[in-house]
């Protein structure tokens, strides 16, 4: 009876200690079955920052949106005017009428022209007959009206005209056009200078050319023909 009695008390103590084993093992398990982590440390979360976005920087060929094209127009008043020079008795190529001829009234044309560079000091014009071995038939120089202006008709020998050389006629100022035979074209060139030309003198065209020389900003031509008829 007492060997009986130990035994039961045996299995009592037995019982109670597996349900404390059982009630521990609940109390330090996940639900999942996962043990939890030991380290306080580990265990504790640490919040997620956002790094701040890095800027891609601008490649060479990136253009600025947003500002319009220059138009057609714009573009055009954007270049410089280009330098000419016309007659309103004669078009470039065409026929110089007889009053500006040996044959007529041996006038000099009106001349006009327009965009001179800038810088420009002084104009220089001179006519010659290339079909005749470039002979001269006007020399003016330090003309007025830079850098646009014009000789009227008849400048050549009216009170105010301009300085001019002797031509290959012999006589200074202007000589019309008075070929020998068939057509001959006539050149009328003027020259934009950086500075004035002077002359004690009346000047050949080799002097005016010396003169010029080296200060020749730009040029403009006209050319026309006359034939005797």
């Amino acid at each position: 009876m007492r060997t009986t009695l130990r035994i039961a008390l045996i299995g009592l103590a037995v019982a109670a200690s597996g349900c404390s084993g059982s009630a521990a093992s609940s109390q330090g398990a996940s639900p999942g079955g996962s043990p939890l982590a030991t380290n306080p440390t580990a265990a504790t979360a640490t919040p997620a920052t956002a790094s701040p976005a890095t800027p891609t920087p601008a490649t060479p060929n990136d253009e600025p949106t947003g500002a319009p094209s220059p138009t057609a127009s714009e573009v055009a008043t954007m270049r410089p005017e280009p330098f000419t020079l016309t007659s309103g008795a004669f078009a470039e190529g065409g026929s110089i009428p007889r009053r500006f001829t040996c044959d007529g009234e041996n006038v000099s044309p009106d001349l006009s022209w327009s965009g001179a560079p800038a810088g420009t000091k002084a104009l220089v014009l001179i006519v010659l007959d290339p079909d005749a071995r470039n002979f001269v038939h006007w020399l003016a120089y330090d003309l007025a009206g830079v850098p646009a202006g014009g000789l009227p008709i008849g400048a050549s020998t009216s009170p105010g005209a301009p300085a001019q050389g002797t031509n290959d006629f012999g006589k200074r100022g202007y000589g019309g056009p008075c070929p020998p035979s068939g057509t001959h074209h006539y050149r009328f060139t003027l020259s934009a200078l950086d500075r004035a030309v002077e002359f004690t003198g009346t000047p050949r065209i080799h002097d005016l050319l010396a003169a010029m020389a080296g200060h020749v900003l730009a040029e403009a031509a006209l050319t026309a023909r006359y034939r005797r008829s």
